[in-house]
Protein backbone atom coordinates (compact mmCIF):
# COMPACT_ATOMS: atom_id res chain seq x y z
CA UNK A 1 0.00 0.00 0.00
CA UNK A 2 1.28 3.16 -0.98
CA UNK A 3 0.38 5.91 1.44
CA UNK A 4 1.32 9.60 0.78
CA UNK A 5 2.62 10.85 4.92
CA UNK A 6 1.71 12.64 6.61
CA UNK A 7 -1.23 10.52 7.45
CA UNK A 8 -3.75 12.15 10.30
CA UNK A 9 -7.22 10.12 11.92
CA UNK A 10 -9.54 10.47 14.75
CA UNK A 11 -8.31 8.94 17.69
CA UNK A 12 -11.09 6.34 17.64
CA UNK A 13 -9.76 5.09 13.96
CA UNK A 14 -6.20 3.81 15.89
CA UNK A 15 -7.15 0.11 15.23
CA UNK A 16 -8.50 1.27 11.61
CA UNK A 17 -6.69 0.27 8.54
CA UNK A 18 -6.47 3.72 6.54
CA UNK A 19 -6.53 4.08 2.73
CA UNK A 20 -6.19 7.28 0.90
CA UNK A 21 -8.67 8.36 -1.67
CA UNK A 22 -7.64 11.80 -1.34
CA UNK A 23 -4.30 13.58 -0.65
CA UNK A 24 -4.37 16.68 1.51
CA UNK A 25 -7.45 18.78 1.88
CA UNK A 26 -9.60 20.73 -0.45
CA UNK A 27 -10.28 23.25 1.21
CA UNK A 28 -6.92 23.58 3.37
CA UNK A 29 -6.90 27.08 4.66
CA UNK A 30 -8.23 27.20 8.26
CA UNK A 31 -5.79 29.82 10.31
CA UNK A 32 -5.23 26.53 12.92
CA UNK A 33 -4.50 23.89 10.90
CA UNK A 34 -0.97 22.77 9.24
CA UNK A 35 -2.10 19.46 8.99
CA UNK A 36 -1.76 19.16 4.62
CA UNK A 37 -0.16 22.62 4.22
CA UNK A 38 2.47 20.75 2.04
CA UNK A 39 0.14 18.24 0.00
CA UNK A 40 -1.53 20.00 -2.62
CA UNK A 41 -4.47 18.22 -3.09
CA UNK A 42 -5.82 15.43 -5.75
CA UNK A 43 -7.66 12.54 -5.70
CA UNK A 44 -6.33 9.37 -5.94
CA UNK A 45 -7.20 7.22 -9.37
CA UNK A 46 -9.64 4.09 -9.12
CA UNK A 47 -6.43 2.11 -10.03
CA UNK A 48 -4.43 3.57 -7.37
CA UNK A 49 -7.11 2.53 -4.87
CA UNK A 50 -7.47 -0.55 -6.24
CA UNK A 51 -3.53 -1.31 -6.28
CA UNK A 52 -3.37 -0.20 -2.38
CA UNK A 53 -6.54 -2.20 -1.55
CA UNK A 54 -5.06 -5.40 -3.46
CA UNK A 55 -1.78 -5.30 -1.61
CA UNK A 56 -3.90 -5.49 1.88
CA UNK A 57 -5.89 -8.42 0.82
CA UNK A 58 -3.64 -10.69 2.46
CA UNK A 59 -5.27 -9.50 6.32
CA UNK A 60 -7.85 -11.78 7.25
CA UNK A 61 -9.05 -9.84 10.47
CA UNK A 62 -9.49 -5.93 9.17
CA UNK A 63 -12.54 -5.25 11.31
CA UNK A 64 -12.54 -0.95 10.17
CA UNK A 65 -11.22 0.93 7.66
CA UNK A 66 -11.00 4.80 8.00
CA UNK A 67 -10.65 6.76 4.31
CA UNK A 68 -8.49 9.40 4.43
CA UNK A 69 -7.29 12.93 3.88
CA UNK A 70 -8.84 15.38 5.34
CA UNK A 71 -11.97 15.73 3.62
CA UNK A 72 -12.26 12.15 1.63
CA UNK A 73 -16.00 12.93 1.12
CA UNK A 74 -14.82 15.44 -1.43
CA UNK A 75 -14.13 12.58 -4.25
CA UNK A 76 -16.68 11.73 -6.50
CA UNK A 77 -19.55 9.67 -5.59
CA UNK A 78 -18.89 7.34 -7.32
CA UNK A 79 -15.51 6.63 -6.75
CA UNK A 80 -16.30 6.36 -3.23
CA UNK A 81 -19.12 3.68 -3.86
CA UNK A 82 -16.53 1.73 -5.89
CA UNK A 83 -14.29 2.21 -2.99
CA UNK A 84 -16.26 0.77 -0.54
CA UNK A 85 -18.19 -2.05 -2.58
CA UNK A 86 -14.46 -2.95 -3.41
CA UNK A 87 -13.20 -2.79 0.70
CA UNK A 88 -16.12 -5.35 1.80
CA UNK A 89 -15.62 -7.98 -0.85
CA UNK A 90 -11.52 -7.90 -0.08
CA UNK A 91 -12.29 -7.86 3.57
CA UNK A 92 -15.41 -10.03 4.61
CA UNK A 93 -15.05 -9.51 8.13
CA UNK A 94 -15.57 -5.48 7.64
CA UNK A 95 -17.63 -4.10 9.99
CA UNK A 96 -17.73 -0.25 9.12
CA UNK A 97 -15.84 2.44 7.12
CA UNK A 98 -15.36 6.19 7.86
CA UNK A 99 -14.13 9.35 6.95
CA UNK A 100 -13.61 12.48 7.40
CA UNK A 101 -15.88 14.77 5.54
CA UNK A 102 -15.95 18.93 5.10
CA UNK A 103 -18.68 20.85 5.88
CA UNK A 104 -18.73 21.86 1.86
CA UNK A 105 -18.38 18.22 0.95
CA UNK A 106 -21.63 17.32 2.79
CA UNK A 107 -23.57 20.46 1.75
CA UNK A 108 -22.54 20.15 -2.11
CA UNK A 109 -23.48 16.60 -2.31
CA UNK A 110 -26.76 15.86 -2.72
CA UNK A 111 -29.28 14.21 -0.47
CA UNK A 112 -29.82 11.35 -2.68
CA UNK A 113 -26.01 10.61 -3.34
CA UNK A 114 -25.15 11.07 0.28
CA UNK A 115 -27.98 8.00 1.23
CA UNK A 116 -26.52 6.25 -1.74
CA UNK A 117 -22.92 6.53 -0.23
CA UNK A 118 -24.81 5.98 3.81
CA UNK A 119 -25.95 2.41 1.67
CA UNK A 120 -22.79 1.58 0.84
CA UNK A 121 -22.66 0.58 4.52
CA UNK A 122 -20.20 3.57 4.96
CA UNK A 123 -21.34 4.24 8.60
CA UNK A 124 -19.72 7.05 10.20
CA UNK A 125 -18.27 10.95 8.89
CA UNK A 126 -16.00 13.06 10.93
CA UNK A 127 -16.97 16.83 10.71
CA UNK A 128 -14.82 19.31 12.29
CA UNK A 129 -17.42 22.16 13.36
CA UNK A 130 -14.56 24.20 15.47
CA UNK A 131 -17.23 26.85 16.47
CA UNK A 132 -20.44 27.75 16.38
CA UNK A 133 -19.95 31.76 15.94
CA UNK A 134 -19.77 33.48 12.80
CA UNK A 135 -17.05 35.50 14.24
CA UNK A 136 -14.43 33.18 14.99
CA UNK A 137 -15.14 30.92 11.77
CA UNK A 138 -15.03 33.63 9.86
CA UNK A 139 -11.68 34.82 11.57
CA UNK A 140 -10.14 30.86 10.71
CA UNK A 141 -11.28 31.21 7.61
CA UNK A 142 -13.33 27.61 8.12
CA UNK A 143 -15.44 29.07 5.35
CA UNK A 144 -18.45 28.03 6.07
CA UNK A 145 -21.61 30.23 8.50
CA UNK A 146 -22.33 28.35 11.69
CA UNK A 147 -25.64 28.15 9.90
CA UNK A 148 -24.02 26.18 7.12
CA UNK A 149 -22.53 23.90 9.66
CA UNK A 150 -25.73 23.05 11.02
CA UNK A 151 -27.21 22.37 7.78
CA UNK A 152 -24.43 20.05 7.11
CA UNK A 153 -24.49 18.21 10.30
CA UNK A 154 -28.40 17.67 10.04
CA UNK A 155 -28.14 16.44 6.29
CA UNK A 156 -25.41 14.27 7.42
CA UNK A 157 -27.78 12.35 10.27
CA UNK A 158 -31.02 13.28 7.45
CA UNK A 159 -29.00 10.53 5.40
CA UNK A 160 -28.50 7.82 8.16
CA UNK A 161 -25.20 8.33 8.87
CA UNK A 162 -23.15 8.66 12.60
CA UNK A 163 -22.38 11.89 13.02
CA UNK A 164 -19.09 12.91 14.59
CA UNK A 165 -18.00 16.57 15.22
CA UNK A 166 -15.39 17.97 16.43
CA UNK A 167 -14.94 21.40 18.44
CA UNK A 168 -11.71 23.29 19.62
CA UNK A 169 -11.55 24.86 23.13
CA UNK A 170 -9.46 27.88 23.27
CA UNK A 171 -10.33 28.99 19.21
CA UNK A 172 -12.15 32.10 20.00
CA UNK A 173 -8.77 33.25 22.15
CA UNK A 174 -8.88 35.52 25.52
CA UNK A 175 -11.44 37.86 23.91
CA UNK A 176 -14.05 35.79 22.52
CA UNK A 177 -14.13 32.98 24.56
CA UNK A 178 -17.92 33.28 26.33
CA UNK A 179 -18.83 33.62 22.19
CA UNK A 180 -16.85 30.96 21.14
CA UNK A 181 -18.69 28.64 23.87
CA UNK A 182 -22.03 29.93 24.13
CA UNK A 183 -22.64 29.86 19.77
CA UNK A 184 -20.88 26.48 19.41
CA UNK A 185 -23.24 25.32 22.28
CA UNK A 186 -25.92 26.20 20.64
CA UNK A 187 -25.49 24.87 17.19
CA UNK A 188 -23.62 21.64 18.58
CA UNK A 189 -27.73 21.15 20.45
CA UNK A 190 -29.27 22.00 16.81
CA UNK A 191 -27.08 19.76 15.00
CA UNK A 192 -27.53 16.56 17.97
CA UNK A 193 -24.41 14.62 17.06
CA UNK A 194 -24.04 10.88 17.48
CA UNK A 195 -20.79 11.53 18.77
CA UNK A 196 -18.89 15.08 20.40
CA UNK A 197 -14.99 15.21 20.67
CA UNK A 198 -13.47 18.15 21.92
CA UNK A 199 -9.94 19.02 21.35
CA UNK A 200 -7.72 21.98 23.17
CA UNK A 201 -6.52 24.50 20.77
CA UNK A 202 -2.51 23.69 20.74
CA UNK A 203 -1.22 26.32 18.46
CA UNK A 204 0.97 24.30 15.83
CA UNK A 205 4.50 26.23 13.87
CA UNK A 206 4.36 27.66 10.50
CA UNK A 207 0.54 28.48 10.91
CA UNK A 208 -1.65 31.54 10.50
CA UNK A 209 -2.53 31.66 14.23
CA UNK A 210 0.76 30.95 15.11
CA UNK A 211 2.00 33.91 13.58
CA UNK A 212 -1.05 35.88 15.09
CA UNK A 213 -0.07 35.03 18.64
CA UNK A 214 4.17 35.68 17.77
CA UNK A 215 2.60 39.32 16.86
CA UNK A 216 0.37 39.54 19.30
CA UNK A 217 -3.07 40.10 17.80
CA UNK A 218 -4.26 36.49 19.21
CA UNK A 219 -4.04 34.99 23.09
CA UNK A 220 -4.61 31.56 24.08
CA UNK A 221 -6.45 31.07 27.11
CA UNK A 222 -4.49 29.77 29.95
CA UNK A 223 -5.53 26.33 31.66
CA UNK A 224 -7.98 27.49 34.13
CA UNK A 225 -9.67 29.37 30.76
CA UNK A 226 -9.76 26.76 29.25
CA UNK A 227 -11.90 24.94 32.00
CA UNK A 228 -14.38 27.89 32.24
CA UNK A 229 -14.97 27.68 28.38
CA UNK A 230 -15.54 24.17 29.16
CA UNK A 231 -17.93 24.58 31.87
CA UNK A 232 -19.52 27.11 30.28
CA UNK A 233 -20.12 25.02 27.24
CA UNK A 234 -21.60 22.54 28.50
CA UNK A 235 -23.90 24.55 30.12
CA UNK A 236 -25.33 25.58 26.69
CA UNK A 237 -25.79 22.13 25.60
CA UNK A 238 -28.93 19.97 24.77
CA UNK A 239 -28.34 16.76 23.33
CA UNK A 240 -30.30 13.71 23.66
CA UNK A 241 -28.04 11.11 23.46
CA UNK A 242 -24.56 12.32 22.46
CA UNK A 243 -21.22 10.00 23.40
CA UNK A 244 -19.02 12.77 24.39
CA UNK A 245 -15.33 12.55 24.50
CA UNK A 246 -12.81 14.92 25.84
CA UNK A 247 -9.37 12.55 25.95
CA UNK A 248 -7.70 13.80 22.96
CA UNK A 249 -3.76 14.15 23.62
CA UNK A 250 -4.25 18.11 23.10
CA UNK A 251 -6.44 17.93 26.45
CA UNK A 252 -5.46 18.82 29.91
CA UNK A 253 -8.23 17.20 31.39
CA UNK A 254 -9.95 13.93 29.94
CA UNK A 255 -13.41 13.91 30.04
CA UNK A 256 -16.27 11.33 29.18
CA UNK A 257 -19.78 10.77 29.21
CA UNK A 258 -23.44 10.86 27.76
CA UNK A 259 -24.80 14.54 27.02
CA UNK A 260 -26.88 15.32 28.60
CA UNK A 261 -27.03 12.49 31.26
CA UNK A 262 -23.83 13.30 32.71
CA UNK A 263 -23.67 16.79 32.03
CA UNK A 264 -23.85 17.91 35.40
CA UNK A 265 -21.30 15.20 36.64
CA UNK A 266 -19.29 16.54 34.41
CA UNK A 267 -19.73 20.30 35.06
CA UNK A 268 -18.84 19.51 39.00
CA UNK A 269 -15.56 18.05 38.23
CA UNK A 270 -14.57 21.03 36.13
CA UNK A 271 -15.53 22.83 39.18
CA UNK A 272 -12.92 21.32 41.26
CA UNK A 273 -10.43 21.70 38.66
CA UNK A 274 -10.85 25.34 38.78
CA UNK A 275 -11.69 26.04 42.62
CA UNK A 276 -9.37 23.35 43.56
CA UNK A 277 -6.26 23.54 41.45
CA UNK A 278 -4.53 20.15 42.08
CA UNK A 279 -6.90 18.38 43.47
CA UNK A 280 -7.63 16.72 40.13
CA UNK A 281 -4.47 15.21 37.84
CA UNK A 282 -3.77 16.86 34.20
CA UNK A 283 -1.91 16.26 31.65
CA UNK A 284 1.55 17.97 31.66
CA UNK A 285 2.46 20.42 28.90
CA UNK A 286 5.11 17.88 28.32
CA UNK A 287 2.91 14.95 27.33
CA UNK A 288 0.44 17.34 24.94
CA UNK A 289 0.33 16.17 21.29
CA UNK A 290 -1.16 16.30 17.80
Amino acid sequence: MHLEPPVYRPPSEAYSLIFQLTIGCRHNACTFCGLYKGKPYRCKTWEQIKNDIDSCAYLKDVQRVFLADGDALAADTSLILKTAFYLYKKFPGLERIAMYAGPKDILKKSLEELKEIRASNIKMLYLGVESGSNNILKAVHKGVTAEEMVEAGRKALQAGFELSVTIITGLGGTELWEEHARETGKIISAIDPTYLSALTLMPLPHTVLYGQIQQGKFTVPDTMQMFREMKYLLENLDLKSCIFRCNHATNYLPLRGVLNRDREALITILDRAITQPGTIPLRPESARGM
